[in-house]
């Protein structure tokens, strides 16, 4: 396991000859000609945004905004700098990568950030992922493979050697999600991070959402990508999946209470100041359960919660772990959280 280092830069220079398979994709580009939409206050967000614009905001809660007004957040891009707001007004093209508006640097919030990612073979997914959260956010990356059979815990040991940013923990064998997110927060606590984030390796949270949950944990000690707030929602499920999603949410509201929509997402971001006003070895819970169990736990601290709309896409490629019988078994854990 390396140790920390600090936040990443934007690129890295490697020579691709000597590792091809550990690059990143190209880099940023100006985006296709499209229209830009350019707001600066609440008053220049129309009702109904038009959705295959590129937009270019002076905020968050703009960003925030046109998100729940249906807008993808890839199509949205956070500028602070007036000349380039101005220079965009004119119809300068922001850049991207494929169809996401990337920004000039990544942005940088007040702490040491740590982005917890575990693993179970995601050969496929992990480097990708590990390519595109550098362009968003500054932060550090906790990979924890649990002993993935394809080779995951290896490829991730041969990113980290080219992005010092990226720090692996190996174990021994698969114990759950709920074991391998508790091991990432210890590890956090112990090397002092300020923010911890849950993010899945399948690629199915979007790191440009990233910079939303850092801006929205300013004012909250649990930030909830959540699909279940307003502009929020699930792309390539089954009508099965979906209807056992939204069941299991409307089961745990029911048993622990109304304040948040999404009791299950696991695309998160946590203080560790509240991490440690919670007894992480009273956790006993894992997938579906660890969620819930873990956002009862800060609303029995008494810690801000906060939701921010995202859109959840299905994986493309690897297996899904979740099935019916892992929801199961969480809802049949969900009434004892009440004595939490």
């Amino acid at each position: 396991m390396t140790e920390p280092g600090v936040g990443p830069a934007l690129r890295k220079t490697v020579a691709t000859e000597e590792r091809p398979d550990l690059l990143a994709p190209a880099g940023p580009r100006a985006a296709a000609a499209c229209a830009v939409c350019v707001a600066t206050h609440r008053g220049e967000v129309p009702a109904r945004p038009d959705p295959g614009a590129a937009w270019i905001v002076t905020s968050f809660e703009l960003a925030d905004e046109l998100v729940r007004r249906g807008v993808e957040s890839a199509r949205v891009l956070v500028e602070t700098d007036p000349e380039r707001v101005d220079a965009h007004r004119s119809g300068a093209m922001p850049q991207s990568v494929g169809a996401v508006l990337v920004p000039r640097a990544p942005f940088r919030f007040p702490g040491r950030h740590l982005v917890v990612v575990p693993t179970y073979d995601e050969r496929e997914n992990l480097p990708v992922l590990l390519a595109q959260i550098p362009r968003w956010l500054c932060c550090d990356v906790l990979v924890v493979d649990d002993g993935s059979p394809d080779g995951t815990g290896e490829v991730a040991d041969r990113l980290a050697i080219v992005q010092p940013w990226v720090h692996v923990m190996h174990r021994a064998k698969k114990e759950g999600l709920g074991r391998a997110y508790l091991a990432g927060f210890r590890w956090a606590l112990e090397r002092g991070y300020d923010r911890v984030y849950e993010m899945d390796a399948d690629l199915s949270h979007a790191p440009q959402d990233l910079p939303r949950l850092a801006h929205a944990g300013l004012c909250a000690d649990l930030v909830i990508g959540s699909r279940y707030v307003k502009g929020g929602d699930t792309r390539g499920w089954s009508l099965r999946r979906r209807m056992l999603s939204r069941f299991g949410n409307l089961y745990a509201r029911t048993w622990l209470g109304s304040g948040v929509r999404d009791w299950t997402a696991g695309f998160r971001c946590m203080s560790t100041a509240a991490l440690r006003r919670i007894d992480l070895s009273a956790v006993a819970s894992d997938g579906y359960a660890f969620q819930i169990e873990m956002t009862r736990r800060f609303r029995s601290a008494s810690c801000a919660i906060a939701e921010v709309p995202v859109h959840f896409v299905d994986r493309s490629a690897g297996k899904s772990k979740m099935n019916a019988s892992i929801a199961v078994e969480a809802m049949r854990k969900v009434p004892a959280f009440r004595r939490i």
